[in-house]
Order: C-alpha cells, then structure tokens, then sequence
C-alpha cells in the first residue's frame, strides 16, 4: 500500500483573522504570557490605542482571545489572555504556514540557491 503524503497547503488555507500583522502580534505576545495589559500590548506592539482596540476587538468576537475589564480606582484597565480556541487557531496557523514554507535543511544546503527552491505548492 502506497502512503499518500499531505498535500501542501496553500497561502488561501492561512487563518485571515490571525494572518493580520497587528492580530498575529497579539496573539504572539498572548501565547508567551498569560495575560497582558491593553498597555502592555500596545506598547509591546508599538500601536495607537484605536488600532489595538479595533483588532483585539476583531479577536475577542471570534473567542480567539478572553478581555477582562476592571477599575483601578478610577482608571479602567481590560487585560487580554489567550483562549483555548485561539491557542488552538494559532497553532493551526502556524502549522499552515510551516507548510507553505520551504524545508529549513534545504534552503541551508542550497548555497545562495534560493532561487532554485520554489516556496509555492504549485512549484514542488
């Protein structure tokens, strides 16, 4: 019996509510720590207040990602923490993405032959 090897994945198989940089830059950061404060994130991530407030909203509607709001006396402050949901999206993104990517062993072996190694499924 002849083993069927998976096939490549392609570029459109990439999670697009991760795949956005500042989304994929909090879900990264939440991944490493257990939580994070809305001020941690966006200093860690370099970005406005709105522009983080927008996409860790566009994560928390899709359970990627869990926001606590408290005060601090009368400042409000919301820390973000990754979901099992979103723990398991980024490791599925990461694994897609792993395969689109060309083998580590042989870009190392091909010397200055990148252009020799064809990232895209179509090209294996």
């Amino acid at each position: 019996m002849v083993k069927k090897s998976k096939a490549r994945p392609t570029p459109n198989e990439l999670d697009p509510l991760i795949h956005e940089r500042l989304r994929l830059g909090i879900v990264s950061a939440l991944v490493v720590s257990e939580s994070l404060s809305f001020t941690e994130l966006r200093d860690l991530l370099q970005t406005s207040d709105g522009n983080l407030s927008v996409q860790a909203r566009k994560l928390e509607e899709a359970g990627y990602i869990l926001c606590t709001k408290r005060f601090e006396g009368r400042k409000p402050k919301s820390t973000y923490e990754l979901s099992a949901e979103g723990r398991a999206a980024l490791e599925s993104y990461l694994e897609t993405l792993s395969g689109l990517l060309p083998d580590l062993g042989q870009l190392r072996a091909a010397r200055g032959g990148l252009a020799r190694i064809h990232p895209l499924p179509s090209h294996s």
